[in-house]
């Protein structure tokens, strides 16, 4: 399969379409073996050969209000590196949604993660808006991704930050760690506010943004001239 069929993927549920026949059997590895297994298959669309540490989980979950977060979303789950983190921040009202274009990681994750709140699409990031609105939201308030923007098909990393801006709630973020700079430059065609981290502990050091996606400026409404009123005198 090329880079922009991986790219463009198919959103629906693996466990309602069969897989169109093929059928994966990730109960017969554990979760190293899936993951492995997936990055040796499509590599482009793998970001790295080893999950996320813990301190990158951390450091890049630490700047959500998750007590205002009805929809977070994740783009390139893998194997759910920071999906039970997410989870267990999540209010008991929230949503999970990650999209991933490998069938191989959607199946695992359907069969390992038990939560009313998660939900898994086989899909393209591109599609968000239809992803999100098919599963009964009108927005995200916070998508994470973890997708190599260096390495992606020509043209569809500036479509998925332009999804992802519009699909974001006023108040939201596009979260992103990489171990390229590359994505800033994507996300600045869209946010204005990019904050930058960094975190030494992962393999390999990992830098991480944040695009805000602040409320858009009133403009400022001139003011009817106040018209005094005469007064009779006597």
């Amino acid at each position: 399969m090329t880079g922009p069929e991986l790219a463009q993927g198919d959103a629906t549920p693996l466990k309602k379409r069969g897989m169109n026949g093929k059928r994966y059997k990730p109960g017969k590895l554990g979760q190293w073996g899936v993951f492995f297994r997936g990055f040796v298959e499509h590599p482009v669309m793998v970001g790295s050969i080893i999950p996320s540490s813990r301190y990158t989980i951390a450091k890049m979950l630490d700047p959500v209000d998750w007590d205002r977060c009805r929809l977070f979303v994740e783009y390139g789950p893998g194997v759910g590196t920071f999906c039970q983190p997410v989870l267990d921040r999540l209010p008991p009202g929230g949503a999970l949604i990650v999209i991933d274009t490998n069938p191989l990681y959607i199946e695992y994750l359907q069969r390992t993660i038990d939560d009313p709140r998660f939900t898994a699409v086989h899909g393209s990031a591109a599609d968000v808006q239809r992803i999100v609105k098919d599963h009964g939201h009108d927005g995200a308030d916070y998508v994470l991704s973890g997708l190599p923007f260096s390495t992606l098909p020509e043209g569809v990393g500036p479509q998925i930050v332009d999804a992802t801006y519009d699909v974001l709630r006023e108040g939201g973020a596009f979260l992103v760690y990489q171990f390229s700079a590359k994505a800033r430059d994507f996300m600045a065609r869209r946010f204005a506010r990019i904050s930058a981290g960094f975190e030494l502990l992962n393999v390999l050091p990992c830098k991480l943004f944040w695009g805000w996606k602040d409320a858009e400026p009133v403009a400022a409404v001139e003011a009817e001239p106040v018209r005094e009123k005469a007064v009779a005198v006597a």
